[in-house]
């Protein structure tokens, strides 16, 4: 670990060119707009801020030594862990600097990340929050010293002055500007859309954020509370203009449900076509909207929608009702029969390891992804995921959660479970180190799947099929 950086003394004022770090670690392996958005209105607003994004960059200590506030984006558990590990760097390069976590993460583990040494927390609708915050700062109010940090405050206690604060997530309407991106690596250093034998580059975008439904495993709800907002159409279509002008020809929708305002999105996309005839998108949707919204299906294959990820998570019932997930197994059944009507692709995320889990409905997980053909639509790593129960979880105080929850892993920002079958635990283990060594090979998925039936004591599975072309896909597995 090289010592501090000696050549540059940082900025003395917020408005200096690098004086605002914004820093991302994991967004799906995304071009991150969480540095994007709230890069266009701080830009707006006069200040110029650098940004560096560690899934495809190295940290730069010039830039952190610079820095007199670096904020780091934690929209999901990934980036969370990602992040806590880089602000211990960060505090070594620069103590001195105010340490900001925002985004969903941030408001549920907020006080963990401040006994870790983060000075702020801002949640929620965070792009305005942000900028002002960092308007508190400059004015030498809020959170900060003179010439930034946390007054002194190290990890586990508090500074002087009232230095470390949790602010409560803003929920409501907020001011957007245009996403910039000039300052992030360019696409080709991100994931890309595969399909018909061919990759293509792809970007992100939003239509909206937060979420109408209350699934108690998710970590939407005790942020949003069965609310959600969209981002104005001009903003969308002006950040997709933009990407496509780099070299976008695939866009992802990154709402956490893309239906959530069928009007709003679907004005959206059309728009998208009408500019852009050959832009292709896939969309994250329920399983119950995508039930309720089975009209819109062939629009949407029509208007360039690849496919639709959609959080299945489970085949049982009783696991899907304790989950509060709106669908029941049949209803999966049903939204695969109208995906594959309507000419688009539905890729299935699932949560298989719970405490309700039993190894029948592992074993129904397996024959159902076989008997379907899915294999190719999903990223084997769909099969190791294990529940997470995050501070705030709707799970945690769940009857049926309750006399198996265990204390929060500070580490892992995440409460312990056990399953009551231990070698479900086992399983669960064995799974995920098999998928990651496979995803170090790059294997083929079908062989990947054979051994995952194997050690779940269903061997037989056919060898990889080669007369069909994959389903359309993004070259980076999805992970929470």
């Amino acid at each position: 670990m090289p010592d501090e950086p000696q050549a540059c003394p940082g900025a003395t004022s917020l408005r200096e060119e690098g004086a605002i770090l914004l820093l991302s670690c994991y967004e799906l392996g995304h071009q991150p707009l969480s540095l994007a958005s709230p890069m266009g209105l701080l830009r707006e607003a006069g200040y110029s801020p650098a940004t560096l994004d560690l899934a495809v960059e190295r940290l730069d200590p010039e830039r952190v030594a610079r820095a007199r506030l670096v904020a780091i984006s934690v929209p999901m558990h990934t980036a969370l862990r990602l992040g806590a590990k880089a602000a211990s760097r960060i505090r070594s390069l620069n103590p001195g600097c105010h340490l900001c976590f925002y985004g969903t993460y941030a408001t549920l583990n907020a006080e963990n990340l401040i006994a870790r040494g983060a000075c702020s927390t801002v949640g929620g609708e965070y792009e305005e929050p942000l900028l002002d915050f960092v308007q508190t700062l400059e004015r030498g109010g809020g959170t900060a010293p003179p010439h930034g940090g946390c007054a002194g405050a190290g990890p586990g206690r508090a500074g002087s002055g009232g230095a470390e604060t949790r602010s409560a997530p803003r929920i409501g309407k907020i001011r957007f500007a245009v996403p910039r991106r000039d300052t992030l690596p360019p696409l080709d250093q991100y994931a890309r859309l595969e399909h018909a034998g061919v990759t293509r580059l792809a970007g992100a975008t939003e239509a909206s954020r937060g979420c109408l439904h209350l699934c108690r495993h998710c970590p939407i709800p005790p942020v949003y509370g069965g609310r959600f907002f969209i981002v104005p159409r001009d903003i969308v279509l002006a950040d997709i203009r933009n990407q496509v002008a780099t070299g976008a020809t695939h866009i992802t929708f990154g709402d956490p449900d893309f239906l959530n305002g069928p009007g709003h999105s679907m004005a959206i996309v059309k728009a998208m076509r009408a500019e852009f005839p050959a832009l292709t998108f896939d969309i994250t949707a329920k399983i119950e909207h995508l039930l309720k919204h089975r009209n819109l299906l062939p629009g949407l294959a029509r208007l360039g929608c690849l496919f639709v990820v959609s959080a299945v998570e489970s085949l049982s019932d009783r696991v899907l009702s304790i989950l509060d997930k709106g669908h029941t197994r049949a209803d999966v059944f049903e939204a695969l029969r109208l995906t594959r009507g309507a000419g688009v692709a539905l890729r299935p995320s699932f949560v298989p390891f719970t405490p309700w889990a039993t190894r029948e409905d592992y074993h129904s997980l397996l024959e159902f992804v076989e008997q379907e053909d899915l294999v190719d639509d999903l990223d084997p790593i769909q099969l190791a995921i294990r529940l997470l129960v995050p501070p705030g979880s709707l799970l945690a105080g769940h009857h049926e959660m309750l006399p198996l929850l265990g204390p929060l892993d500070p580490a892992r920002f995440t409460n312990l479970w056990s399953h009551p079958d231990p070698l479900m635990d086992r399983l669960q283990l064995d799974v995920n180190a098999l998928v990651e060594e496979a995803a170090h090979r790059q294997e083929d998925p079908h062989e990947t799947f054979g051994r995952i039936m194997a050690r779940a004591g269903r061997p037989g599975f056919p060898p990889a099929r080669r007369d069909k072309g994959r389903p359309p896909r993004l070259t980076e597995p999805w992970f929470c």
